[in-house]
């Protein structure tokens, strides 16, 4: 079978909210919306690594930028991050079309507009520096999966439509 050559990479709670810190869950397991419209274009989805499982586990309390903002936790997200350069490397040089990263808006780790998380902060400087150019988006703070949705539903539909 062709294989469509398209992918994105989102970060990892767009498909497993379940290592979401509790209570911040907004859907029951993947955004299922979000990956719905990706697939249905035949788009392949790249999970990234969730730092903050990594380090903290299922059972962590809700913490901020600053609070994870520590040698040891900068450290993990730099090897996730150049891990990720690697590969989207990778793809670009199997022909690939690397669409972007989705991340989530005010994740301390993954966001990408407005105050970046520190995941995201580490892999665009990454990108930058190997003159990576991709697009980027965030789930919004107020996308509920199944509901509120669709502006965002919207903007992702416009995103793979561009580089059709």
């Amino acid at each position: 079978m062709e294989r469509s050559k398209r992918v994105i990479l989102v970060s990892h709670c767009i498909l497993n909210q379940n290592t979401v810190v509790y209570p911040l869950a907004r859907a029951k397991g993947a955004y299922k919306d979000i990956v719905m419209e990706l697939i249905k274009n035949d788009i392949g989805i790249h999970q990234l690594p969730c730092p903050e499982y990594r380090y903290l586990g299922l059972k962590r309390e809700p913490m901020t930028k600053a609070q994870y903002n520590t040698e040891g936790f900068r450290n993990i997200n730099k090897s996730i991050a150049a891990d990720t350069v690697n590969i989207i490397k990778e793809y670009i040089n199997n022909g690939y079309e690397v669409l972007g990263v989705i991340g989530i808006n005010e994740s301390p780790t993954c966001s990408i507009n407005g105050d970046k998380g520190i995941l995201m902060e580490e892999l665009i400087n990454m990108l930058y520096h190997e003159n990576i150019k991709i697009s980027y988006m965030d789930v919004p703070t107020d996308y509920h999966d199944g509901e509120k949705g669709e502006k965002f539903i919207e903007e992702i539909k416009v995103l793979v439509s561009n580089l059709l």
